[in-house]
This record gives structure tokens, sequence and C-alpha cells, in this order.
């Protein structure tokens, strides 16, 4: 079981997804953003999504665009931060569910695994929003009473025109009904959040990349390789609105910080793929473990990240880390 479930901050009571022609795409009008629903976001600010359209039978063209400047993934090294792209894909997935496959906006989305690999000419950020183009397709989309269970979908990610990145997301769809039977009394909103642990103290936010620590998601332990996880159900990002677990987001900052602090001369991600076992719960501590290898003839880095509650894996992590760069090339 997955434990990235992306419940949205509004229901569709009518059970269907609504403003969208019968084609699938977008009506045309003046820029804004896509409904903040359609993504499963409280805050339109953290909508990143402008636009969508068809454009073949299983394939998807969706715009984004990159601020200059964010709270939390904001650029750094005058590079705009690998992670946008998670959370893009993440959005724009959830976008498809809706548009393209006509699921419930009640219906949580459960992640199983999500991925990228960049070329890290074409993060530099410009003294102007980076408009982002996402090139989409469906595979091993399986459905059970024209409904959709599962897919995977690869994307091909353009940032001002120039080649970005290729990614990967598999997720499952699962009714309200079906989500609560899964998670037993652990999906009562209320009673998870009353029972959640408080945030334990933070590593130094400089020993994982980060300016600030209410940023910090890593504990210190007397392991040098092993952090308590930190949950701060207070965060306006990573927690956007209530959730009943920890978010996938989170797991996936987590071993960006842990690779971090375990190999900090290798800190630009520039390669990550995950995969998600089992929910995070609130109630209990999460604990996270880096294992470095060694150095590839091309300057890369791996590391591997594990989080575990009760002894038992609940997501895994690869990530591929180069120094960062001094002089990077303009991209082509």
């Amino acid at each position: 079981m997955a434990s990235a479930t992306l419940t949205p901050s509004a229901r569709d009571h009518s059970g269907g997804v609504h403003g969208r022609r019968a084609d699938g795409n977008r009506p045309r009008a003046l820029t804004m953003t896509v409904p903040r629903e359609y993504v499963h976001r409280a805050a339109v600010s953290e909508v990143f999504l402008t636009n969508w359209q068809q454009s073949g039978p299983d394939g998807w063209l969706v715009s984004a665009q990159w601020p200059r400047a964010h709270s939390f993934y904001g650029p750094a090294d005058g590079l705009h931060d690998p992670l946008l792209l998670i959370e893009t894909v993440r959005q724009a997935g959830i976008l498809l569910s809706h548009v393209a496959h006509d699921v419930p906006l009640d219906h949580p989305i459960i992640w199983q695994k999500v991925g990228y690999a960049l070329r890290p000419q074409a993060l530099r950020a410009a003294l102007k929003p980076a408009d982002i183009a996402l090139h989409i397709t469906d595979h091993d989309v399986v459905r059970r009473r024209q409904r959709l269970v599962s897919v995977r979908q690869e994307f091909r990610i353009e940032c001002d025109g120039a080649e970005l990145a290729r990614a990967t997301l598999v997720y499952s769809c699962h009714s309200a009904a079906v989500y609560r039977r899964l998670r037993g009394e652990y999906g009562d909103l209320t009673l998870a959040n009353a029972r959640r642990l408080p945030p334990p103290e933070p590593v130094t936010p400089q020993s994982v990349g980060r300016d600030r620590t209410g940023d910090v998601v890593l504990s210190p332990t007397d392991r040098a390789d092993r952090w308590r996880l930190r949950v701060d159900t207070s965060h306006p990002v990573l927690f956007d609105h209530p959730v009943d677990h920890v978010p996938g987001m989170l797991m996936v900052e987590a071993a960006r910080q842990a690779a971090r602090a375990a190999a900090p001369d290798w800190s630009l991600p520039v390669a990550l793929t995950c995969s998600f076992e089992r929910y995070a719960e609130l109630d209990a501590p999460c604990w996270v473990q880096a294992r470095t290898a060694g150095v590839s003839d091309d300057g890369r880095r791996e590391v591997a990240v594990r989080v575990e509650q009760h002894g038992k894996p609940l997501f895994d992590a690869q990530v591929t880390g180069l120094p960062l760069p001094e002089g990077l090339p303009d991209p082509c």
C-alpha cells in the first residue's frame, strides 16, 4: 500500500468533473491556473498548472509555470529546485485523473512510484517565471466497471522550450468508501490529527541544504546516517490542507535532505526514483536511513534512502547527485 494518498481539498458531491469540454480540453481563456480542486490543493498560490489539451489517443500536453520565488521550492545557486518537478508531476497526474479519466474529485489518488532524470543546464532560473510543458502519455491503464483503477504515466518535460527531464508516475485510484475500509480508524482525519506526535528538534538547516529551521524534515539521532522524520503539520506547503498520514511530498523531501546530509558535495539531485509501500502514520515515529555508494566515472554519486515505521519499510528512494555546478553552460 502506498503512503502518498493525495486527497482533495474540496469535494464534488455530484461525483463528476465540471468545467471542461466534451473533448477533454480546457476552454480557451486568459492565462490562469487550473482549478485548485483539480490538483488537490487548498491554496491557489500552490497551483502551478495553467492548462491542458489532448495530444493523441493516449497523450496530453499540460502547461505549467514555475515562479521566480517560492516559500519552499525556491531557486538556489541560480537553479530552479529540482523537486518542483515532482510537485508539478504530482499535480499533472491528479489533473489528468479527473479531466481525462473521469475520476471523481473525492477519490483519493495513491502513489506507487514517482521519479525523474533531468538535464541540470535546463534548470537555470531566469529573470521571469519559467514556462513548463509536460508531454504525457498513459500506459498500463487498468479500469474496473469503466472506472480508472491504476495507470503509469510517462512525462517528457520542457522548461522554456529546452529539454529538461523525463519522469514517471504510477498511481491508483480508490473510491472514498474503499479508502475508508483500507485505512480503518486511521482514515478518521480528526482522530489521526488528534493523536499526532509533536515534531522533534531539527538538524541544522545548513546540513540539509535549507535556510529555515521550519523547512527541515530530519531530526538528529546518535548515528550520522540515521534520522527521525520530522513531521510538522503546521507547514503551509507540505501540509497545504489536513491529511490523515504523512504526505508523499514530505517523504520525497526527506530523501533529498538525507542525501544532502550523507553526501554534501553531491547535493544537486539530477535523478530521483521513489517507491511507496505503506502509509506513514502520524502517531508513531518514522526513521530515515541513508546509504551512499561510490562515485561513478561521470562524477555522480548514488544515495539510497529508506524510511521505516514500526520496523517496516514505508518508502525507498534512490537519489543521484552531482556537485553543484559553478558555471553551467546556457541550456540549448
